[in-house]
């Protein structure tokens, strides 16, 4: 299983770890052990893209609700 889908399995299941993502994505991305290409991927929005980094069908994920705040990406 890919980090990227740790991460978003993660977040799917514990309140804390959003609070924490929402308020510094970076951060929290970064702690978690998310690459840069990983955070970026994430960071965009960009679902089909995100789909193929953790190996799965676009149509598999939920929706990503993320608000990219820095503008390096």
């Amino acid at each position: 299983m890919s980090t990227l889908l740790d991460y978003l399995n993660h977040l799917d299941a514990n309140a804390t770890a959003i609070a924490a993502h929402n308020a510094d994505p970076a951060a929290a991305m970064t702690q978690f052990g998310l690459s840069t290409v990983e955070q970026q991927t994430l960071l965009s929005g960009d679902m089909a893209a995100i789909a193929s980094l953790v190996g799965i069908d676009a149509r598999e994920l939920p929706k990503v609700n993320v608000t990219n705040i820095d503008d390096t990406y």
